[in-house]
């Protein structure tokens, strides 16, 4: 571990928190991590202003290294999180939205973020181009897995063990994967009638976990994000196994496994 490392890790992980309270304002969540949220134990404006320091601080940090690649990098990866994150806002109530569509939005505003912590890290690590690449590769499908499993979490979690406000996708008419197979599988008049059901929130939430049960919905979204999380695993194949990679391959077990 280099101190750039160290540096940059520090970058990530205050622009991820900064991801997460403007998150929780769009979403009107009341619980993160445990903890009431920014939002609910101030109000919008402190989170936003409280954002918005993390994100400036974080290049700021990020400036001070010897060269400027990572504040390109990093600035190239949050405009992406932002691009994905109002392309999910002008999604919201297309229950239509295909799985292509739904996989492009979350690959922008989660999987590239953890493509440029790992791309980063090879980069700083000394890693040639193709390592570099590879490792980015890894990110980038491990954080469509991670969103996959989140999404689903969303609809069938439990909030003690997760720690953070559930149901916000349905509150917020927001198509994820598990809604989007079960739309694919329905017939002209079905579709027409989870239609009205989604645009009431979750106020019919039972109803709505009812069919994706019987459609195998569920199930259907959890294969597809093992199947990212495999695919991450494959990465990491022609990369000199030690701990560091162990780690990495363990990581792609945890996103699709977690409850939390």
């Amino acid at each position: 571990v280099r101190a750039e490392h160290l540096t940059l890790a520090t970058v990530i992980e205050m622009i991820h928190t900064a991801t997460l309270i403007h998150d929780d304002v769009l979403d009107e969540a009341s619980t993160r991590r445990h903890l009431a949220t920014v939002n609910s134990r101030w109000d919008n404006e402190a989170s936003v202003l409280l954002g918005d320091f993390l994100f400036t601080h974080a290049f700021h940090l990020a400036s001070k290294l010897e060269t400027t690649f990572a504040c390109r990098r990093i600035g190239r990866a949050t405009n992406r999180v932002c691009e994905g994150e109002l392309r999910q806002k002008g999604s919201r109530g297309d229950f239509c939205l295909s799985e292509t569509e739904y996989l492009s939005i979350i690959e922008a505003k989660t999987a590239e973020l953890t493509a440029c912590s790992c791309e980063l890290g090879a980069h700083y690590a000394g890693g040639d181009e193709a390592c570099v690449a590879r490792c980015a590769a890894y990110g980038r499908d491990l954080g469509i897995a991670f969103q996959i499993a989140d999404d689903i979490l969303d609809l069938v979690g439990d909030e003690s063990q997760t720690g953070k406000s559930l149901g916000t996708d349905l509150a917020q008419q927001k198509p994820t994967l598990p809604v989007i197979r079960l739309m694919a599988l329905l017939d002209e008049t079905e579709r027409q009638q989870l239609t009205q059901l989604l645009e009431n929130g979750s106020e019919h939430r039972r109803e709505l976990l009812r069919l994706l049960k019987r459609y195998d919905a569920i199930r259907y979204a959890s294969d597809r994000a093992k199947q990212y999380a495999e695919q991450a695993r494959r990465r990491l194949d022609v990369l000199p196994p030690n701990p560091a990679v162990e780690s990495l391959r363990r990581l792609t077990h945890f996103v699709v496994s977690r409850s939390a």
